[in-house]
């Protein structure tokens, strides 16, 4: 493996989800520090400008300039590595393009998520399907997506689950912060006060990548053949999507059991995955947790802050297991997704990285 670090772009650094990439690859042990790649609201100005998040933004990209580049000048400055945060509809071409280019794809848009030419990846659930791509072939570039977010939330808890409860359907209802619809977001007269009972197409793709997510595990092929049936609501938090889920079982195996699987489960341990958390489930005995608020930042090592997925009020009254969890939509959803996808694809040398 290469000592070399990849130089990598942002697309969409103006906006949340980008920043979230940049604060994540500002200094990451294995990537160049990237390029901020933006549309016309937000070419010109330096990422100062334009930032959202709480924490200040990094150093040293605090007055870099968000410019305007396509594909071929991407290509041509040496990125091998893009991270793509466009909204979707906009990223598919550009994304297509830079494949071509050779220049591989880690995205957050939905335009590529079941495009049988990459993989849609959580990969402590599939991460065998992502070696089973190879290596780039010459002239193309490695197409790797994560899900929507809150199916990232969700498979994380239920793939340890699986073999042992055999459910026959899984029921999730879903309460969404205001920034999963992105900067500005939802306007303030329609959520305060309110709870919205409806996110477009939302409920559709929770329930057909989880299936998707879940059923590439391994020993396992094609999506998962149990109903997955979806509620989904926004609400009026900022970060951390909470969402109640109930497992219908055809087996009964004691309650210690269930959490010991839980407990178990760390399958990227021993990988030294920087973003990676250990372990990926976190489990709350408080009768009122997980929250939001104190809940949104689970995970560690530190760069693993908001990868964590926290699960709490669990309930076993077979055939039926119910519980919460809660996970940063931002991060484990989003932006810090995509960063361990681009992790796991260096360690299993399918991109030189500066490992």
């Amino acid at each position: 493996m290469s000592e070399e670090r990849p130089i990598t772009a942002v697309l969409g650094a103006g906006g949340y989800i980008g920043q979230h990439f940049v604060r994540l690859l500002a200094d990451h042990p294995w990537f160049e520090e990237p390029l901020l790649i933006g549309g016309e609201r937000s070419e010109g100005q330096t990422l100062e400008q334009l930032w959202h998040l709480d924490e200040a933004p990094p150093e040293a990209l605090a007055g870099q300039r968000v410019q305007a580049a396509g594909a071929a000048t991407l290509a041509r400055r040496g990125v091998r590595v893009v991270f793509s945060a466009l909204p979707s509809g906009l990223a598919g071409g550009l994304e297509r393009e830079l494949l071509r280019r050779g220049v591989s794809v880690f995205s957050n848009a939905a335009d590529h998520r079941l495009d049988p030419s990459g993989v849609l990846l959580v990969p402590e659930v599939n991460g065998d399907r992502l070696r089973a791509l190879g290596r780039p072939r010459a002239g193309r570039g490695l197409l790797v997506t994560n899900p929507n977010c809150s199916a990232a939330g969700l498979v994380v808890p239920v793939a340890p689950l699986l073999s042992l409860l055999r459910p026959r359907s899984i029921h999730v209802s879903t309460y969404q912060a205001l920034s999963g619809a992105g900067y500005p977001g939802v306007p303030s007269l329609a959520i305060t006060d309110n709870v919205v009972p409806f996110i477009r197409e939302e409920e559709e793709k929770l329930a057909r990548e989880s299936a998707v997510l879940l059923g590439g595990g391994p020993g396992r092929r094609g999506p998962l053949r149990v109903p997955i049936l979806t509620h989904c609501a926004r609400v009026g938090t900022r970060d951390g999507h909470l969402e109640a889920v109930t497992l219908e079982a055809t087996a009964r195996p004691t309650r210690a059991a269930i959490e010991s699987a839980w407990r178990a489960f760390d399958p990227l341990r021993g990988r030294g995955l920087p973003t990676a958390p250990s372990p990926p489930v976190v489990r709350r005995g408080e009768p009122d947790r997980p929250q939001p608020r104190k809940d949104r930042w689970a995970g560690s090592p530190g760069r693993a802050r908001g990868m964590a997925v926290s699960v709490g009020r669990v309930r076993w009254e077979p055939p039926y297991l119910r519980f919460f969890l809660l996970s940063h939509n931002a991060v484990r959803g989003g932006a810090g997704g995509s960063v361990l996808n681009a992790e796991l694809a260096v360690a299993n040398g399918q991109i030189d990285g500066g490992r």
